[in-house]
């Protein structure tokens, strides 16, 4: 990543990237089609309209392998091999930690949260069944996406790719098993997400343990190195709480959703499923962004980053223009796939049709926000996104949400474009700040 044409090992680090979060991303989109397909509409909205709350519990401790991600890069970058062994040994057992924490809170906080989510009377039970078996395959989701942002943070997004395609076949032929031959409903796509993602932790532990050098994990030595974890943290908690405040904010949208009844909720259930995959393609630039920024602001590589953004954000806004608008283009046949409610199919199309055609928005705020994490500024990209994204999307449900002429669906899904749109043009503006005050430290260090 220090050497070398940028654009091509960034198309080498994301393609695999993609396709791995490809198939993480069909975990839940089969357990929707399974259950809309199998189990009815009641049980699409009950499993559906679980994404923002999960997001909102895991969020926290998915920052954290953020925080793992960047500190791992550098070591990496710089060649400090001792300090690279404590940083992966250390994120290891914080995400056994994490996932232990995890599972309690979502057995026993589930329903609750629920209620207060205005989630209709008739999906609320099942939607606590599936969230209480979810979280129990907690510890190995966390163990699995730590183990693989300390891959990619040395350049190898290659090997989740051949772990994640097993385990999604698994994940989508026991669905099949447990919903249609064994009518479990939810309960039986809740487990067999959490037997794949199990089946993915101990695969990812594997290949930590037969690598060479600073990345391989030696269970015996698993500890807490305070230095380590003061890093991952500094970097990790701002991205967590980012993302926590980002979840929360899409609860209070999902909330105002509900209010439209169980078809609108089901309709943009599915919808949000088919835009997650828009989503995650461009999603993998912000990952390339933070890795490569990460490891070169570690080789002291300073002139090389401002290209490294540059190409990210061509490459993320023409993935977006390109997939979002087919995805619009092709939208009822997608939709097809989820549920033969056509009331439900023309739910979801008045959400892919509102947020996907700019979707490119979002991923071109994404990478600005890696570029930052990447140089080490993790702090000023949460305050930004939560005043940028939430504060705006929040005051919008309480005022023009409020006008009864605009109390209608489309107008809260508009709130989407408009806060990508100026949370960007602000993490633009902070990025060069720090890149300028980067650069004038090293040039006072030499």
């Amino acid at each position: 990543m220090c050497h070398g044409p940028i654009l091509r090992k960034m198309l080498v680090f994301t393609i695999p990237l993609i396709c791995s979060s490809i198939l993480q991303l069909l975990f839940n989109a089969a357990d929707v089609i399974v259950v809309g397909r199998y189990a009815g509409d009641n049980s699409l909205a009950a499993v559906g309209s679980t994404g923002s709350l999960i997001g909102l519990i895991t969020n926290l401790f998915l920052g954290l392998s953020v925080g793992a991600n960047v500190l791992v890069a550098r070591y990496y970058g710089a060649k400090r091999e001792e300090e690279l062994s404590e940083t992966v040994h250390t994120a290891i057992l914080v995400s056994i930690y994490s996932g232990v924490l995890l599972t309690f809170v979502g057995v026993f906080g589930a329903k609750q949260i629920l209620v207060w989510m205005q989630t209709p009377k008739e999906v609320v039970g099942l939607a606590t069944l599936y969230l209480r078996i979810y979280f129990l395959g907690m510890p190995s989701m966390m163990v699995y996406n730590f183990g693989s942002a300390i891959l990619r943070a040395v350049g190898d997004t290659k090997r989740p790719l051949y772990f994640l395609t097993g385990t999604g076949v698994v994940n989508v032929l026991l669905n099949l098993l447990f919903v249609i031959k064994f009518q479990w409903d939810v309960a039986g796509v809740a487990t067999a997400t959490v037997i794949s993602q199990t089946i993915a932790a101990l695969l990812i532990l594997g290949c930590l343990r037969r690598e060479q050098g600073g990345i391989r994990l030696v269970l015996g030595e698993l500890h807490i190195h305070k230095d380590k974890i003061i890093g991952i943290v500094k970097i990790g908690i701002p991205a967590g709480i980012q993302g926590i405040i980002f979840a929360l904010s899409n609860v209070l949208i999902q909330s105002s959703v509900n209010s439209f009844g169980a078809v609108i909720v089901a309709g943009n259930s599915a919808a949000i499923n088919i835009e997650s995959f828009v989503y995650i393609t461009m999603n993998a630039f912000h990952q390339a962004t933070i890795s490569f920024v990460g490891q070169n602001m570690g080789a002291g590589n300073y002139k090389r980053i401002n290209r490294i953004v540059l190409l990210g954000e061509i490459c993320v806004m023409t993935v977006g223009l390109v997939f979002g608008n087919l995805v619009v283009l092709g939208g009822k046949t997608l939709l097809g796939f989820y549920t033969t409610n056509g009331a439900v199919v023309k739910a979801g199309m008045r959400r892919l049709r509102s947020i996907c055609t700019v979707y490119a928005l979002c991923g071109m705020m994404d990478v600005m926000v890696g570029a930052l994490r990447g140089i080490g500024y993790s702090m000023i990209p949460m305050l930004v996104s939560i005043v940028g994204v939430c504060g705006v999307r929040i005051l919008w449900l309480a005022t023009v949400f409020q006008i009864p002429e605009y109390h209608n669906i489309e107008m809260i899904y508009f709130s989407y474009p408009v806060s990508w749109t100026l949370t960007f043009l602000v993490q633009v503006l902070c990025f060069f700040w720090a890149k300028k005050r980067i650069t004038k430290k090293a040039e006072v260090g030499v």
